[in-house]
């Protein structure tokens, strides 16, 4: 696994990152600049955008739902482009989040093998979002960084063929940072109650990503989630011919 500071510095986040110099199945590191991952950007101030701008992001693709996006009160300035894609579709499918929903397993890895395997539309509209964007970095998000999203993440450096390691360190990242997240709005960390709900189901936060990833199964989803070769293409290469 790679050492690097993968870290995105910018006033207003705190679990932003560059997915970039993540070590490669068959060799080499997933290209730097390119695709970023962080938390809801609506609390980035001025000297913020500029540091994401400097980073050389220039699309943001939003996970949340519309009823998160309507609160937002942030400014965005006019150089960068955002597209709203609802991953967990909750409309669309209330018969799936039944059960995680009402639970509190929704803020869990226990249900990303499940939206994988049963919404695999959901998590390819917003790769498809990814690899058409206009040139420069995409950075994608949710709330905190964390579930929707972890998802994405996971299945996109799954597509690009980085190791099974890195993508479950990186996961981890976003478990190390969301204290200092929380704090940051006053909320107090919900880490041990996270836990204990893995717990009930015989497991931890790590070991629910890790079997999720383990399950995940590239061909299948593929064939599902509504990518054609130009998108797997760019998503492999995390968009490194788009200049």
């Amino acid at each position: 696994m790679s050492d690097v500071d993968r870290t995105l510095h910018a006033e207003g986040l705190f679990n932003a990152r560059d997915l970039g110099g993540l070590p490669l199945r068959d060799g080499g590191t997933t290209p730097s600049g390119h695709v970023f991952r962080s938390e809801n950007v609506d609390r980035v101030s001025p000297v913020g955008w500029q540091a994401l701008r400097d980073a050389g992001v220039r699309t943001v693709v939003d996970l949340r739902a519309p009823w998160e996006t309507e609160k937002d009160t942030g400014t965005r300035p006019d150089w960068v482009t955002t597209v709203v894609i609802d991953h967990d579709g909750l409309d669309a499918a209330p018969a799936f989040w039944q059960a995680y929903w009402e639970t509190g397993l929704v803020g869990t890895p226990l249900y990303y093998g499940p939206h994988l395997a049963e919404l695999p539309e959901r998590t390819g509209s917003v790769l498809r979002a990814i690899a058409r964007a206009e040139p420069g970095g995409v950075l994608f998000h949710c709330a905190g960084g964390r579930d929707r999203t972890g998802i994405i993440a996971l299945v996109l450096l799954s597509l690009a063929g980085v190791e099974p390691e890195a993508i479950v360190a990186d996961h981890l990242v976003t478990v190390d940072n969301a204290p200092a997240l929380l704090a940051s709005i006053g909320v107090p960390s919900n880490e041990a109650k996270i836990e204990a709900l893995c717990a009930e189901h015989g497991t931890t936060v790590e070991g629910a990503f890790r079997a999720a990833l383990a399950a995940f199964d590239v061909d299948r989803f593929v064939e599902r989630a509504g990518l054609d070769a130009d998108d797997l293409e760019a998503l492999r290469t995390f968009r490194a011919d788009v200049a």
